[in-house]
Formats: structure tokens, C-alpha cells, sequence
């Protein structure tokens, strides 16, 4: 559809428009991988902090006989430029240093033109991995707030095998939505031991901003934080149902 800058009332639509026009520049912090630590442990402290190996400029600097045998890999400016190395072999090191090489190249802000990432230098976080008991993966647990209030809770699952999306307001009650993926409401998804804690730690991080996704993962009755996102999908993401991300984009006040 033609998109509405004049008066933006969708929420991919409110992305597009806080690509353009929100310039906070606390959110270049937020964004780096790296950098957002530092917030988090100030804000709700660093036992929801994955344990951290190291950051490194290029992945000449990896130190990998010194990491353990199950480490994760991320450019610290970016989405999706990760590598989960499950045990450490030759094979997975000679990927990691070509991927790297590759990806450290990329100008992340120029995919999408998010703003947030422009100018923000691309280096590698490495990071414990993160285990839990289903083979298919760990839920990520996504939380949508808007002035500091979390209104929607989209979880991914099943990764590794058939990915799926669900979406739950905070008091844990199925919304029968699709966005990008396909849901099952048949998963019964039962809500994380610590999800008031959850929404509580995404309340303190999402203060002060319009709207910010806070992700986490719920690993036993251990809370770990994952990432905070300015640009959902960079705003592209597919709603099934119009009227749907029409609610959420009322939900943002620009």
C-alpha cells in the first residue's frame, strides 16, 4: 500500500516515520550489541546479562583456543548476522572467519535505513550459548512497549525446526494474529515462570521511549535479556490483519 508519512497510522507505517524523524541519540547505544550491556546493568543490573567472552574489531582478534567449546558469535551492529557455534572444530572456525570478514564489511544502516544504526562501528561480541531443554530451540520472547508499557508479548519458537509466532498481551492471553509467520494455537504456550519479572525489567528498559521492542529468554526460572529493537522488522513485517497493526500503531504516540 502507498505509505502515510502525512499521518501515520499503522505501525509499519509509525516505523518508516520514527526512521525519519525520532533521532535520539541515546538509541545508537542501544542498538550495539556491545554498548546496550552497560544500560542494562545500570538500569536492572547485570545478572540478566549472558556471561561475555570478549568484543573484538576483527575476527583476526578472536582468540578461539581460549573459548570455550559452545560460544555464540553476533556483529554487534546489525540483525541477524549471528553464529551459534555448538562445538568448536576447524570447520566451524573457518566459517566464522569468513562469514565475519564478510559481514564486518556491511553498513547495516543502508538494508533499511534505520537510523539508529548509522554511523555505529560493526565489531564481534562473542557470548555464552544459551541451552534450554527443547532441541528445537529456545523461545524468544519479544516484548512490545510503548512509553514504557508492554502491550504485547510475540513469541518465536521452534526455530530449528517449523518457526512459529505467537502473540499474548502481558496478562498471557492468545491473540489470534499472524505477523511475517505462521501461529499454532494449538502450541498451549504456557506462560514463563518469571513473567512478571519479565515485563517488569522491560518496563525499567523501555522508560523514556515511544516505543521500543525488548526481547528476552526464559531459560529455567533464569531471566536473560536479549536485545532492544527500535525498528520492528525495519518495518516491513507482513500483518495478516490490518485492523491488528492498526492497534498497535495506535498504541505509539509519535
Amino acid at each position: 500500500r502507498k505509505l502515510n508519512l502525512e499521518n501515520p497510522q499503522l505501525y509499519n507505517e509509525k516505523v518508516q516515520y520514527s526512521k525519519l524523524y525520532y533521532h535520539n541519540p541515546k538509541l545508537k547505544q542501544l542498538v550495539d550489541k556491545a554498548a546496550v550491556r552497560q544500560y542494562v546493568k545500570d538500569t536492572i543490573g547485570d545478572k540478566y546479562l549472558t556471561h561475555l567472552y570478549g568484543v573484538y574489531d576483527d575476527v583476526k582478534d578472536i582468540p578461539f583456543d581460549h573459548l570455550p567449546d559452545r560460544f555464540v558469535l553476533k556483529l554487534t551492529n546489525g540483525s541477524g548476522f549471528n553464529y551459534i557455534c555448538s562445538q568448536k572444530s576447524e570447520k566451524h572456525i573457518a566459517k566464522i572467519r569468513k562469514r565475519f570478514a564478510q559481514w564486518l564489511q556491511i553498513d547495516f544502516f543502508m538494508l533499511g535505513r534505520e537510523w539508529a544504526y548509522k554511523g555505529v562501528k560493526n565489531r564481534i561480541i562473542c557470548e555464552e550459548y544459551l541451552e534450554g531443554n527443547d532441541p528445537s530451540g529456545l523461545n524468544d520472547y519479544k516484548v512490545f512497549c510503548f512509553n514504557g508499557e508492554p502491550k504485547v508479548i510475540q513469541v518465536d519458537f521452534a526455530r530449528f525446526t517449523n518457526h512459529r509466532r505467537n502473540l499474548y498481551t502481558p496478562s498471557w492471553e492468545f491473540i489470534d494474529e499472524k505477523v511475517a509467520y505462521e501461529n499454532d494455537p494449538e502450541a498451549n504456550l504456557a506462560a514463563p515462570v518469571n513473567l512478571d519479572e519479565m515485563l517488569q525489567c522491560a518496563r525499567k528498559l523501555s522508560a523514556g521511549f515511544p516505543h521500543v521492542r525488548v526481547d528476552f529468554y526464559s531459560i529455567g526460572d533464569r531471566l536473560v535479556f536479549g536485545e532492544m529493537t527500535f525498528y520492528h522488522g525495519a518495518g516491513y513485517l507482513h500483518f495478516e490483519n490490518e485492523e491488528f497493526e492498526r492497534l498497535m500503531g495506535s498504541y505509539w504516540e509519535l
